[in-house]
């Protein structure tokens, strides 16, 4: 398995034969230019546009300025791909519109901005010089020393060589005792490139490529996914459901009207009684047709909303139900839905399992929140996870950010709550 970071390939075997060595001083040597760069850009910036802030001139060099952390970052998670292959994802919103002051407007609004503004100035003002520090010290000094016989016999003319310019070398074995000696610091300084490397590129992830900030965008995402896969399977629902009113059922319709006047006319005998055995079963056709349609996405809940669709299905409960829903409007229509399925599905429950007299449906929408509850008077007991039906409902609110529960002890009542936060999409006058 290849390593991932610089981390890891210092604790395999082989790293000083790798190209890990390499990549970290490739890395703390494009900090140093790069924060060259950047120290010049933002005094430059800075300086300049607090001279012309005076006749206004200078206003948007400091709004640039404020904004020079934003190339940094992007540039510095390019650079981290030299000693981390995981990732480095860009932790910006993408604007909500097009155009100059929407983005303005929303990076100046987001935390990363000004943190990677805050990375900015410690990398121009810090970083880069320890950078190149470290290079030094790792480098250039080993080399030095590796090199002393080639000066002894070059540039000292076979007699002598300076070693750092702190003492001179006279005899070839000392020379090559320093050469030897400067290997053995090449080595070490190769793995020293790596810890400040490493430490480098861990400090800038944590400043502008945090990994928990890419979790929390996948997990975004996926909530966005999610929501959009409801919308989608309801606007399916919906489709599906207008397709079997206006093609099947209508043609059920006049079937089963035809079926009927040929009823009439035909004489008493075989022919009528076969019509009229045909009409039936057109007629409970029929009626299955409408409640598959009903259960697929009723049409009371599309045209007229959640308040007439839960007194249809209070109408059809097969247990007397009161309804004391409230609302002045129309909600969102996955929130519609979500709620009216559960309701239907709390009503089943009831009919077949309590042994309730009457139930009750009450709730309505306060402070950004549709809230529901079903109660009833029946023997309780009910168990949300026994198949029951509730679970599936449950993870549907949950990814509208609604919660679902259920209290039902022993001996009842049992009662179930919805909550679902919402706005509302539509207002009666």
């Amino acid at each position: 398995m290849h390593p991932r970071n610089v981390w890891q390939a210092m604790s395999g075997p082989g790293f000083l034969l790798s190209a890990w060595p390499w990549r970290s001083a490739g890395y703390l040597v494009s900090g140093a230019v790069t924060g060259v760069v950047a120290l010049v850009g933002i005094v430059t910036a800075a300086a300049v546009g607090g001279a012309l802030a005076i006749v206004l001139v200078g206003l948007p060099l400091l709004v640039l300025t404020a904004l020079a952390g934003i190339p940094v970052a992007q540039v510095e998670r390019h650079r981290l791909r030299m000693v981390d292959r995981d990732p480095a994802v860009d932790p910006h919103r993408r604007p909500a519109a097009a155009g100059l002051r929407a983005w303005l407007t929303t990076r100046l609004r987001e935390q990363a901005t000004w943190r990677e503004l805050g990375y900015a100035l410690l990398f121009a003002g810090l970083l880069w010089p320890v950078d190149a520090l470290v290079v030094t010290a790792a480098l250039a000094l080993p080399l030095s020393m590796v090199a002393i016989p080639l000066l002894m016999a070059t540039v000292g003319g076979g007699e002598e060589a300076k070693v750092l310019k702190q003492w001179t070398v006279t005899t070839w074995p000392t020379a090559f005792g320093v050469a030897v000696l400067g290997l053995l610091l090449l080595a070490l300084g190769a793995y020293a490139l790596a810890l400040a490397a490493g430490a480098r590129a861990e400090l800038t992830r944590a400043l502008v490529a945090p990994r928990d900030g890419d979790l929390g965008a996948r997990v975004v995402e996926l909530t966005r996914s999610r929501v959009r896969l409801v919308d989608a399977f309801e606007s399916e629902r919906r489709r599906i459901e207008r397709d079997l009113h206006d093609g099947a059922q209508q043609r059920l319709v006049a079937l089963t009207m035809t079926l009927g006047l040929a009823r009439l006319d035909a004489p008493p005998g075989p022919l009528a009684d076969q019509l009229a055995k045909a009409h039936g079963e057109a007629g409970k056709a029929l009626e299955e047709l409408r409640e598959l349609i009903r259960g697929i996405h009723p049409k009371v809940l599309a045209d007229y909303g959640l308040e007439a669709a839960v007194a249809d299905a209070a109408d059809r409960s097969a247990v007397p139900v009161d309804v004391a829903l409230e609302l002045t409007g129309r909600l969102p229509q996955a929130v519609e839905a979500a709620a009216y399925f559960v309701v239907c599905e709390a009503l089943a429950n009831i009919g077949k399992h309590s042994g309730a007299d009457r139930a009750e449906v009450s709730g309505g929408h306060h402070d950004g929140c549709l809230s529901l509850e079903i109660r009833d008077d029946g023997r309780g007991g009910a168990d949300a996870g026994a198949g029951s039906g509730l679970t599936g409902l449950a993870d549907r609110v949950s990814v509208l950010d609604g919660r679902l529960s259920l209290s039902s002890p022993p001996g009842g009542p049992t009662l179930l709550r919805v909550e679902i936060p919402c706005e509302w999409s539509e207002h009666f006058a």
